[in-house]
Order: C-alpha cells, then sequence, then structure tokens
C-alpha cells in the first residue's frame, strides 16, 4: 500500500460538504480540517500497482466544491 496525502482546497462555504462527500466515499484513513492555503488534509492508502494519479482523479476529484488538490507521496516511515 501506498501512503498519500492529498491537501484539498475548496470553494469557498463547501469545506464541510466536501468532507461530508470523501467520508461517505469511504476512501481514506485520516480526514483533517486545516488551516492555510488548504482546507482539508487527506490521508488515503492506495493498493500496490494501482496508478495512484489516475485513483485519485478516478476516486476524489469529482466530487462538487473541490477548486484545487496538492498531492504528496511518502516513501518511507520512521
Amino acid at each position: 500500500m501506498n501512503c498519500v496525502f492529498v491537501q484539498i482546497r475548496c470553494v469557498p462555504g463547501t469545506t464541510y460538504k466536501v468532507a461530508d462527500e470523501i467520508t461517505l466515499r469511504e476512501l481514506h484513513s485520516e480526514l483533517y480540517s486545516t488551516s492555510g492555503n488548504f482546507d482539508l488534509l487527506l490521508k488515503l492508502y492506495v493498493p500496490d500497482g494501482v496508478d495512484i494519479g489516475k485513483f485519485i482523479n478516478d476516486n476524489l476529484l469529482d466530487i462538487k466544491g473541490i477548486e484545487r488538490t496538492l498531492t504528496t507521496l511518502t516513501f518511507k516511515a520512521f
């Protein structure tokens, strides 16, 4: 499994709706509201051998209210 973090910027006023939709899809390991340039921080695990970009595109980016995302791939946990 590949651990991936996705920061999500939402259209103003839609953060809770976006978070609710993500929760309903059961994609995530953890989901946090954040301050700064992004509104949500999503931690998810993508199965080995699955194209991470396609997985995020197919399962996350069609949620209404998502304005922008920033994906960070991880390599090793210490």
